[in-house]
Formats: C-alpha cells, sequence, structure tokens
C-alpha cells in the first residue's frame, strides 16, 4: 500500500504545497488551525481540487492535472472520518454505516458488511438509534464503520477526537489504536495535538501556512525538531536565540547564560530549546552547566507545577523570568523550602539545536 502526493492549490491568504510519500503506516499531520491539514486530506479524497498536481494510490491516479484525471469520490476506495463525523441525524446507526456502500452491491452482501462493521466496532445494541441518541464516542465509532465499511485502500483521519472530553478521548485513542492494527492500508491522521500524534502515529509530517516544515520519524521529531516553528509545535516552552561564541560554548540570549558542551558546535545554530521537563535541580556548584536561579512565580495545574525562573539577576516583576520548569507537585514540595537561588542544571543531551526557523 502507497500513497504519494505532489500537489499545489491556492487558498485564502496562503498557497498550499505539499510533497509526500506514504507506505503502509500511519502518518501525522501536525499542524495549527488554517496551515492546511485538512484540505490536503479533502484533495486527497476528491472533495478539493487541486491547482496542479498528482495523488496516485497503489499505481492508480487519482488526480493528475496534466492529464486532466480527477477520478470521482465514490471510485477512489477512500474512507474518510470528519472531525464532526458528519452522521446523517436522519438515518439510525446501520443506515449511517451502509450510506456509502455502492448500490449494486446485492442486500444480502450489504446486510452483511454492515453487520461486520457492527460487530467489529462494538455497536451491537445501537443499529436502529439516531445520531442524537448516541454519546459522542458511539459517534464516533459509527462514522469510523462508515469509512471502513467501503473496504478502502486509505483511511483519512480528520481530527477525530476534538469534539470529545479528555477522559473520552484517551479512551477513544486507544481503540482508534487497536483498529488502525487492524487496517492493511495507509492511514493519515491530522491533529494540532502532539500527544494524540505521538500515540497513534510512525511517521509525522508538521505543516505550516501551506508548506512541510519538517517530517521523519515521530522520536527524530521530538527529541530534535528541525526548525523553530517545529519546536514550538511540540510543546517546547523554552527557546532562546542563540550565538556560538567559542567552538564548544553557545550563549543563550535570552536566557543570559552560556551553555558548554562536549564536543564542537555547527556553526550555524540560531536557537536553542529545552523541553521544560528536562531541567535538573542540582546540589553541587561545581557540575557544568549549572546556573543559580531564582524563582519568579508559579503556575499550579491539577497535578503539576511550572516554576517560572530567573538566571542570575535581579528580579524586575512576573514577566522578568527566562525560563519554566515543568514538575509534579510532590518533587516541588520537596524543592520549594530550599533556600534561593536554586541551582539549575541544563543537561546538553536534552538540548535543541535549531538552525532554521522554518523550512524552505
Amino acid at each position: 500500500m502507497s500513497l504519494e502526493v505532489d500537489i499545489i492549490k491556492k487558498l485564502q491568504g496562503f498557497e498550499l504545497k505539499v510533497k509526500f510519500k506514504a507506505d503502509n503506516y500511519t502518518l501525522g499531520f501536525l499542524g495549527s488551525s488554517g496551515s492546511g491539514k485538512s484540505m490536503t486530506l479533502r484533495c486527497i479524497a476528491g472533495i478539493a481540487t487541486p491547482d496542479t498536481g498528482r495523488i496516485v494510490l497503489n499505481n492508480r491516479v487519482l488526480f493528475d492535472s496534466e492529464k486532466k484525471i480527477n477520478m470521482p469520490i465514490r471510485e477512489r476506495k477512500v474512507g474518510f472520518l470528519f472531525q464532526n463525523y458528519a452522521l446523517f441525524p436522519n438515518m439510525t446507526v446501520e443506515e449511517n454505516i451502509g450510506f456509502g456502500l455502492i448500490k449494486r452491491i446485492s442486500k444480502v452482501d450489504k446486510v452483511n458488511k454492515i453487520s461486520k462493521k457492527i460487530m467489529d466496532l462494538q455497536l451491537n445494541g445501537m443499529e436502529k438509534r439516531y445520531p442524537y441518541q448516541l454519546s459522542g464516542g458511539q459517534q464516533q465509532r459509527v462514522a469510523l464503520a462508515r469509512a471502513l465499511v467501503v473496504d478502502p485502500e486509505i483511511l483519512l483521519l480528520d481530527e477525530p477526537f476534538s469534539a470529545l472530553d479528555e477522559h473520552l478521548r484517551n479512551n477513544m485513542i486507544i481503540r482508534l489504536k487497536e483498529d488502525l492494527k487492524e487496517f492493511k492500508g495507509t492511514s493519515i491522521f491530522v491533529t494540532h495535538n502532539m500527544e494524540e500524534a505521538y500515540q497513534l502515529c510512525n511517521n509525522i509530517i508538521i505543516i505550516a501556512g501551506g508548506k512541510i516544515d519538517a517530517v521523519g520519524h515521530k522520536d527524530v521529531i521530538f527529541n530534535n525538531p528541525p526548525t523553530l516553528y517545529s519546536a514550538k509545535l511540540t510543546g517546547c516552552k523554552n527557546i532562546s536565540k542563540a550565538r556560538k561564541i567559542e567552538p564548544n560554548i553557545i550563549e543563550a540570549v535570552d536566557w543570559g547564560c552560556k551553555i558548554t558542551f562536549n564536543y564542537e558546535i555547527e556553526g550555524d545554530i540560531t536557537y536553542i530549546g529545552i523541553r521544560a521537563h528536562y531541567l535538573e535541580i542540582c546540589e553541587e556548584d561545581e557540575v557544568i552547566n549549572t546556573f543559580n536561579c531564582w524563582v519568579v512565580f508559579t503556575s499550579e495545574a491539577l497535578f503539576r507545577i511550572k516554576v517560572y525562573l530567573k538566571f542570575g539577576k535581579p528580579i524586575l516583576g512576573e514577566k522578568d523570568y527566562n525560563i519554566m520548569w515543568d514538575i509534579s507537585k510532590e518533587e516541588w514540595d520537596l524543592i520549594k523550602q530550599k533556600p534561593l537561588p536554586l541551582k539549575i542544571r541544563i543537561n546538553t543531551d536534552k538540548v535543541i539545536k535549531i538552525k532554521k526557523s522554518i523550512s524552505n
């Protein structure tokens, strides 16, 4: 199973220009709202038409602007799970699931296909219910059953968890992960939520302003985001402009400190970052890359504390902080009584080195 996409489409405010390949795995499309993620799916499905380019699925040309090919939606063998599920309110569960089945199959085959998906998605007993009689999770499973019942070669999932509360979202992610293991084709999962992308996807494409900003295995993308945009999008809260001042020393301009590496740094580093949970408390002054820090203020969440720190200078106000530290409440209870300044270490193994603000 394989997908090749190379398309351009002019949109309001920017141009969508994406080129990528996907094989038999779940590919994540991660980006902010309005970046072009959903429009890419719509072009693959045939709901929208690119201005130019080519889309090929398993050696079948779905779209080719030069050859004037634009295969109808029903012939593309695409399963589409919409953001709001798009269930027909006047149809029962079984009618919604069977809606996309072609008319030329027999009534018996249609009933068998619908029954199998009802069994697979654990919708037994709900066949005659209408969408308003279903929970959000049940509606999603009906929509997924409808997408799968047509035996698609590719499954497109457009932010399927955005309408669910936190508890239900976690349960549905687990369920969908199992469902995708059973699906033998290519899947593309669109989201702006990095946790969802990491849990469900193998490879990830980050898209910004209609263009691909970064692409790679999820561990590479999250541990070493190549651009400033991808670092921010994957949740790095601590980012500073960087300036190389010695072969192995970088000045973190916005943090007001210098970080020493045990190897020579490339000269084209423009930013550095470290994720908030990677900062370390240290008891000794002599440990390399350990800095005196003052607590500016804290922000309390349900189970964790965000501690806003200032490196070695007088505090001028609540906005006068350099870096944020994310730790558990239990850890903070042990640390908050310590005399200031706290000794905070930046582990260079965890430092993100960024060369570009955004991909070309």
